[in-house]
């Protein structure tokens, strides 16, 4: 028994190999085995190899097909086929809020000082970090929490009705950002996201119209390097 599949006029693919997933609960263990087809009667698995990094990211490239090269700007902090992580310095950005109690509502639409910024996209979920100094983190920096409302503990973003692209390109990044900042702020997952006295709502209210600088003493230091935020899942 010859197996085969032809796809178009141009590829035609013969069974080689075979998976076997095991699963536990939420643990599983992957073995693979070579496939010998017969003349007569159905295909055989071999003895069960160990799954190798080797084999895996082999898969993932025929998959995927060859990516094409990406010059890596100076704002980018680390690249996977499928992570990207950059920094953005402090700027000047419009910010957008909606709450159902309406006591952000003289801040929507206003020009607001941001502070230094990481981002992670991985998987189509973007993460946050703040920068207490304005210049490119390097590994051991540690980071903050980003002031905003719509993040997680872990600086995930909420991302809602945001507009998200499709990739983790370099391409990408200006359209992540703006997404970000043309969405809506609404609510705060967490308990505090800044140590201004006043909280959230008197921080950016302090800040509106972009006549100072974001201050670096209103952020939240946390116990995480920029290293260990671009490896976590």
């Amino acid at each position: 028994m010859k197996v085969e599949i032809a796809i178009g006029e141009m590829h035609r693919f013969e069974l080689r190999d075979a998976l076997l997933i095991y699963r536990e609960n939420r643990r599983s263990f992957i073995t693979r085995h070579e496939v010998t087809t017969q003349k007569q009667g159905p295909p055989v698995l071999g003895p069960a190899q160990p799954l190798t990094t080797a084999f895996v990211e082999d898969l993932a490239e025929s998959l995927s097909g060859s990516a094409a090269a990406e010059i890596l700007p100076e704002n980018v902090l680390s690249k996977t086929d499928r992570m990207i992580a950059w920094w953005t310095p402090r700027r000047l950005c419009r910010m957008f809020f909606e709450n159902a109690e309406g006591k952000a509502q003289q801040l929507n639409g206003r020009v607001f000082p941001q502070p230094a910024l990481v981002w992670r996209v991985a998987q189509g979920d973007l993460k946050i970090r703040a920068l207490c100094d304005n210049k490119r983190p390097d590994a051991e920096t540690v980071l903050a929490v980003a002031p905003f409302w719509n993040l997680s503990n872990d600086g995930r973003v909420c991302l809602g009705s945001m507009r998200c692209p499709e990739s983790a390109s370099v391409g990408s990044i200006e359209a992540w950002e703006q997404g970000f900042y043309e969405s809506a702020f609404t609510h705060a997952n967490v308990g505090r996201v800044t140590r201004h006295k006043g909280g959230h709502e008197a921080l950016w209210a302090e800040l509106r119209g972009g006549r100072r600088p974001f201050p670096t003493d209103a952020l939240i230091r946390l116990p995480q390097t920029l290293v260990q935020f671009i490896r976590e899942r």
